[in-house]
């Protein structure tokens, strides 16, 4: 009787066991899935270019002057914009298109896209040629530029150039101000995350020419004595393949946005002036402006970066400042050296760059890269940050294994931060940007007297 019970149950006993092991792949595959993708896919920089502008579009000082003088500015203007020029921290070497030499000024929108895609088809030339890319293996592109925004988009006028694939991945960002080149990075990241085994393009440049201002608002004024020509090109990846290869893989990606706050968002504003001219205005509290959203920045990045010793002296002086304000004890400011062996701060302006300097206890030789770029170059915008990479790599100073902080502020106003690791074992070769890189660095006097 019982063997005949047993027998009987034989069926109930397999189609158990045999559920119970599906279930148990089940299980085992769901963890497998869930390990794989918990894991952040790494991303990889490949490799970046900097735009080098002819020697044929360099503005000097004086013919910036005699192109003031020539448009029939009020002396008001014209002395404003020698003292800015004066105190700027420029060389001689800092470029505009060739449209904007012309005197009078002749705005239009065929010159504006003739400016931007000279640059933007030089530097991704330069960067297929040199890593021997083929156009067609571009699985996402995506370009910036804050003050232009043609249709078609910029992005678009690359993939028809180089003759991408029709399933391309195309974004373009505007608006975003001197911080564009993080956020475009922010957004490849996310991209490339989702789409594995992907080669992303990023293209950061500015458009000057429709966006020279020429009527005569001081705060409109200001961004024609600072705003240069440029632009880089960066490749991405997230095939893991592309670890041997590739240049920096990134580590932490942090942005700050303080548009909630009204003066913030102003700071940096496109408007019209009495006499109906578009021009940006920006602001005299910028560098105020600035520094508190590098604060918050910073507050959230550090936990991330900072060794847990300088996290602990830091915690210690804020609950010390809470306890005892009355005692006026200063708040420690974190040593970042001891996270970061190089750092490429945004070459927005002198000022911006003294302030970081001061503010964060760098050494002179941290924002060399900075002062560098901006004495060559001007503030080349969302670029800026690249040819500061460049000048790194120029100069012999990145190692495997060393960390480079990117530091960029924008309208609106934002910070953005993006943390590199080095990964490269070979010698690094002299960017086009910086041929002449055995010239630098050199002393950038404090005031250049411009005769009138």
């Amino acid at each position: 009787m019982t063997l005949r019970l047993i027998i009987s149950s034989l069926p109930d006993l397999i189609i158990w066991n045999t559920l119970h092991h599906f279930l148990m792949l089940v299980v085992a595959g769901l963890v497998v899935l869930y390990l794989k993708y918990k894991r952040k896919v790494p991303i990889y920089l490949l490799d970046f270019a900097c735009y080098k502008p002819p020697n044929s579009y360099r503005l000097p000082k004086s013919m910036f002057l005699e192109a003031v003088f020539l448009n029939k500015l009020d002396p008001d203007s014209i002395a404003f914009q020698i003292k800015i020029l004066e105190k700027s921290g420029f060389s001689e070497e800092t470029c505009i298109p060739s449209s904007l030499a012309r005197v009078p000024i002749r705005k239009s929108l065929p010159l504006a896209v003739e400016e931007v895609v000279t640059v933007m088809f030089s530097v991704v030339s330069d960067l297929f040629k040199k890593n021997s890319i083929n156009p067609k293996a571009i699985d996402i592109v995506i370009s910036n530029a804050s003050m232009f925004c043609p249709t078609p988009s910029l992005s678009s006028m690359i993939v028809n150039k180089f003759r991408m694939r029709s399933n391309v991945m195309s974004f373009h960002l505007s608006g975003m101000g001197c911080s564009a080149g993080i956020i475009s990075v922010g957004l490849a990241k996310d991209l490339l995350r989702v789409h594995r085994n992907s080669l992303a393009l990023i293209v950061s440049t500015e458009s000057l020419h429709l966006n020279w201002y020429t009527g005569k608002n001081p705060p409109m004024l200001l961004t024609n004595c600072l705003f240069r020509m440029g632009g880089a090109a960066i490749l991405l990846s997230s095939h893991k393949e592309d670890k041997s290869k590739a240049k920096y893989e990134l580590q932490h990606l942090v942005r700050t946005n303080k548009a909630q706050d009204d003066v913030s968002h102003a700071c940096v504003y496109q408007d019209v002036d009495s006499e109906n001219k578009v021009g940006v205005s920006i602001s005299k509290g910028i560098l105020h402006v600035a520094g508190a959203a590098l604060k918050e920045n910073i507050a959230a990045l550090g936990p991330l970066v900072l060794p847990f010793k300088e996290q602990l002296r830091y915690g210690f002086s804020i609950i010390c400042h809470k306890m005892w304000p009355t005692r006026r004890a200063s708040i420690y400011i974190p040593d970042f050296k001891k996270a970061f062996e190089h750092f490429c701060i945004h070459a927005g302006g002198k000022a911006v760059i003294q302030a970081i300097e001061k503010n964060l206890h760098l050494r002179k030789q941290d924002v060399e890269p900075s002062k560098m770029t901006l004495y060559k170059f001007g503030n080349t915008s969302s670029s800026s940050i690249w040819y500061e990479l460049a000048y790194l790599e120029a100069k012999g100073r990145m190692k495997r294994g060393d960390r480079v902080w990117q530091i960029a502020f924008g309208s609106g106003f934002k910070c953005n931060s993006a943390v590199w690791k080095c990964v490269y074992d070979s010698k690094f070769g002299i960017a086009n940007a910086w041929s002449d890189i055995s010239s630098y660095p050199v002393e950038v006097p404090d005031f250049v007297k411009i005769s009138e």
